[in-house]
C-alpha cells in the first residue's frame, strides 16, 4: 500500500505541467517538450525566449534573457532572445546566457555554461560550453557501448513501477558501472 501511495505521489509530481505554466507567461514552446523540475525560466523576460519541438530541459537548467551585470554601472541591463532549435536535449544544472541560439539537433551536457551560439547536429559540453562531438559520432560511440554493457526495457522504469529485486538486478549487471534504460 505504501509503494502504491509512493508511485502516485511521484507519478503527480513528475507530470505537473510545467510547460503550460511557461507558456501562459508568454515562452514560447513548441510540441512535445518535456521541462523537468526545478528548471528557471528568467520570469522577468519570458517573452525573449522560445523553445522549438521535442526539447528536453533537464532539472534545474537556467534560461536566462537578461544579464543585469551593466546595471549598476550604465543604469541598463543588457537583455537577449534564446531560441532554442527542435530536438535538443539541456543537461541538468546548465546554464543557457542571453543571445544564445542552440541549434536543431543538439545536446548539452549537464552543468554547462552556454555563452555563444551552439551549431546543429553538435554535442557541446563545458563552462564555456565548447562542441566535443558531431551528433553522428557522438551517437556511433553510444551505440557501439550499448553492445557492451546492459540495455534495460521500460520495465526497469520508475513510470512502469520497477520492482526493488529490478533495482538490484540493474546495479548488478551494470558491472561496468554503465547501463542504458529505455
Amino acid at each position: 500500500m505504501i509503494k502504491k501511495v509512493i508511485n502516485f505521489l511521484y507519478n503527480k509530481l513528475n507530470k505537473q505541467d510545467y510547460v503550460k505554466d511557461f507558456k501562459k507567461r508568454g515562452v514560447k514552446i513548441g510540441k512535445n517538450c518535456k521541462i523537468q523540475r526545478e528548471v528557471i525560466i528568467d520570469y522577468s523576460h519570458y517573452w525573449h525566449i522560445s523553445i522549438g519541438d521535442n526539447v528536453t530541459l533537464a532539472p534545474r537548467v537556467h534560461i536566462l534573457a537578461h544579464d543585469a551585470s551593466t546595471k549598476i554601472h550604465l543604469n541598463y541591463a543588457k537583455i537577449g532572445k534564446v531560441d532554442i532549435k527542435d530536438n535538443v536535449f539541456i543537461g541538468a544544472g546548465s546554464i543557457i546566457l542571453p543571445g544564445v541560439i542552440i541549434g536543431k539537433n543538439s545536446i548539452i551536457g549537464a552543468a554547462s555554461v552556454v555563452t555563444t551560439d551552439i551549431p546543429e547536429n553538435t554535442v557541446a559540453s563545458g563552462n564555456p560550453a565548447k562542441v566535443i562531438y558531431g551528433l553522428e559520432e557522438f551517437l556511433l560511440k553510444h551505440k557501439k557501448i550499448m553492445t557492451e554493457n546492459p540495455v534495460f526495457g521500460e520495465e526497469y522504469t520508475l513510470r512502469a513501477n520497477v520492482t526493488e529485486k529490478m533495482k538490484e538486478e540493474m546495479n548488478e549487471k551494470m558491472k561496468n558501472r554503465i547501463g542504458y534504460v529505455i
